[in-house]
């Protein structure tokens, strides 16, 4: 448990914005957005590991999208309605 302060001096503003503040970065703008990178993926926050670079696909949609998660538990999903097309947000 940290601090709205703590966590704006871990994270850089847009890293805080995502993470912190439900925003989403532009798509085709992460550096993960595009490619096949070798590895785990983990949280910037936790540093809990999320995926494996093995699950990722090209979803054509500018984010990094994965079909399958190392640990289910580590992360949480809602409905997200604030767009024209409803998705789900993975956190």
């Amino acid at each position: 448990v940290k601090t709205d302060a703590e966590w704006r001096k871990q994270l850089t503003p847009a890293q805080y914005m995502v993470t912190r503040q439900k925003a989403t970065e532009p798509p085709f703008s992460g550096k993960y957005a595009v490619g096949h990178f070798r590895g785990i993926f983990t949280c910037i926050g936790c540093e809990a590991e999320l995926f494996s670079s093995t699950h990722k696909f090209n979803s054509g949609t500018g984010w990094p999208s994965f079909y399958r998660p190392l640990r289910a538990e580590a992360l949480e999903q809602e409905m997200d309605y604030s767009t024209a097309e409803t998705r789900v947000e993975v956190m």
